[in-house]
């Protein structure tokens, strides 16, 4: 069965606009990331948005709630923005049961050339193949689980609360 992606913004697709300097979104860039990492997973892709994790609210986190539990898929890959995604885990580990959902982003726009992007939605793809139902989030090659992660500010990784 084919691994459902959830597209909902975050860093992962920004653009940058060379004329005032800003992040914007303009169109996933998904299908281009695929191709380029040489997938062979079968996936089915969806946007349900493109928002800055900052900027995401709670009917935002209740329709990808809705979108995964009503998935056909069980085992479902979400890019999200870093900066709220352990936020987002939490909430979805409430609502969505049976199912493996993965959440991941990038520190770095993918139009860097130089992002975390590729390498941690590969990850993502392998976790949610291996996994066993729950929700996680998947970032710079490691998982965790959706009730104990946060995004270390000072270093800007993603760390565990407690240690298991």
């Amino acid at each position: 069965m084919a691994i459902r992606i959830f597209i909902t913004g975050g860093t992962f697709d920004k653009e940058y606009n060379e004329l005032n300097g800003q992040l914007f979104f303009k169109d996933t860039h998904m299908h281009d990331l695929l191709e380029l990492g040489r997938n062979k997973v079968d996936v089915e892709i969806r946007t349900l948005m493109m928002v800055d994790s900052l900027e995401m609210t709670d009917e935002d986190r209740e329709l990808i709630a809705h979108q995964c539990v009503h998935s056909d898929e069980d085992r479902i890959v979400i890019t999200h923005g870093t900066d709220t995604m352990s936020e987002t885990a939490q909430f979805l580990a409430q609502k969505v049961k049976n199912k493996t959902v993965v959440l991941t982003g990038a520190m770095i726009p993918i139009k860097f050339g130089s992002s975390d992007g590729l390498f941690n939605l590969g990850s993502a793809l392998a976790f949610a193949q291996t996994l066993p139902a729950g929700v996680y989030v998947a970032m710079n090659g490691r998982y965790f689980t959706a009730d104990n992660v946060r995004k270390n500010k000072q270093t800007g990784m993603f760390e565990e609360l407690k240690a298991m």
